[in-house]
């Protein structure tokens, strides 16, 4: 705590990086005004019902920042561009151009940011005509005539990409990455009506229920920094090479290996796939035809969110999805081939397909640890729900491991920022 302190205090006293939080404070105003601004035509008192009774429309609400459930220009918020930023990620495994593009360094970089740009603009139109479509159908909103549909689609399209060049801009000119910081801002600025809300509600029954809640809830943020700076390092020995009149090697170093390699993204994923048959089930209700509306009256019983089916199915695709991903991220191959291209082994084990097999072997491990907890992080709104009876609130997992990383790395981000300024000053 006294490490934090004083790097908040330092950051304070250097002007540079007190000119970059601040201008990072602007962008999170600018952000939040542009977030009250609603779309004309819609009926804000059913469509907050309707995303109280929805926990897909919820976790979109929360990457939106609270934009969705008031239906403001930026309604859409930073999913568009997500998805395609994991879109391109998953072609950067599979296109050799992408790959290669992956490895120019920041030109590189560059380019496949704009391409994700590129990909973010017609997602976010289908995402918007799909959005239409939900309300109209739940009454939210009336038919719209064709120009007054594209005005729709370009507005909400509009306030995306808007969305995302403020998070390019506290990248470039402020701390951390923007679009983390623009989720994180979203998630903190709804704390305020949420324990609002609770407080409200709060009588002598359910007190001792808020302490347990509390309780609860300062676990997991523990459990959130444990897990997610817990690392198994791996050491590895390089070999002494002799150049012209020069050695270099003989050291050795450690690879670290964390546990937590795929952050939240596993949830996202997973999310999307649970929550798909509730979506389609309420189109099916809504049908004249008896047998469809039979088929979505069964798959809203059986796929409850509160029902054990769904949360068994949702922590098993977590930890599926975060397999899948952490090795999307990490390559042990080509690890191993890095290792060796440099002259370094890892003690007992031969170098190339031997140092591979042997990093997979402890990636699969202790990527199991990650896996479980992050699938009790997805299913912990009913797990708090059924501890403390609180059925007014929820414990969002997803939000706080969120909040929790986006703290971490800005606090990491900033102390790099004053290592730099001090290096700078002993250059000088």
């Amino acid at each position: 705590m006294d490490r934090i302190f004083a790097i908040f205090r330092n950051s304070v006293n250097s002007p540079d990086v007190r000119k970059k939080i601040l201008f990072t404070a602007l962008i999170f105003v600018v952000a939040r005004i542009f977030a009250h601004i609603p779309v004309a035509g819609v009926d804000l008192f059913q469509l907050k019902a309707l995303f109280a009774e929805n926990q897909f429309l919820s976790l979109l609400d929360i990457f939106s920042g609270g934009t969705l459930a008031n239906f403001s220009v930026m309604a859409l918020g930073l999913n568009p561009y997500i998805n395609a930023s994991i879109i391109l990620q998953l072609l950067t495994m599979i296109l050799p151009k992408l790959e290669a593009l992956s490895k120019e360094g920041e030109q590189g970089r560059r380019k496949i940011n704009q391409y994700t740009r590129f990909l973010t603009v017609p997602l976010a139109a289908l995402q918007a005509v799909g959005m239409y479509a939900l309300l109209r159908n739940q009454g939210i909103i009336d038919n719209l005539s064709i120009i007054s549909l594209i005005s729709l689609i370009v507005t909400m399209t509009a306030g995306t990409m808007l969305l995302v060049w403020l998070g390019e801009l506290i990248t470039e000119r402020g701390i951390g990455n923007g679009i983390s910081l623009l989720i994180f801002a979203g998630i903190v600025s709804r704390l305020p009506i949420v324990f609002t809300q609770t407080a409200t509600t709060v009588n002598e029954q359910n007190f001792f229920n808020i302490f347990v809640f509390a309780a609860l809830g300062a676990l997991v943020i523990a459990s959130i920094v444990v897990i997610n700076e817990a690392t198994r390092q791996i050491t590895v020995y390089y070999a002494k090479r002799v150049r012209g009149n020069k050695m270099y090697g003989g050291q050795s170093t450690h690879l670290p290996l964390r546990l937590n390699q795929a952050g939240v993204i596993p949830i996202i994923f997973a999310v999307s796939l649970v929550l798909l048959p509730s979506l389609i089930a309420n189109y099916l209700v809504v049908s004249k035809n008896n047998i469809l509306h039979t088929i979505g009256t069964s798959i809203t019983l059986w796929f409850n969110p509160e029902g054990i089916l769904y949360n068994v199915l949702y922590f098993l695709l977590v930890v599926g999805f975060t397999y899948f991903y952490t090795a999307v991220v990490f390559n042990p191959k080509k690890i191993s081939e890095e290792i060796q291209k440099f002259g370094g082994f890892i003690p007992g084990i031969r170098p190339g397909t031997p140092t591979a097999s042997y990093l997979n072997y402890i990636l699969t491990r202790i990527t199991l640890a990650g896996a479980v907890f992050l699938g009790l992080i997805a299913i912990l709104p009913n797990l708090a729900r059924f501890f403390t009876n609180i059925q007014n609130i929820a414990l969002g997992g997803t939000g706080i491991l969120i909040v929790v990383t986006v703290v971490l790395e800005t606090i990491k981000a900033i102390e790099a920022q004053l290592v730099m300024r001090n290096y700078e000053g002993y250059a000088k």
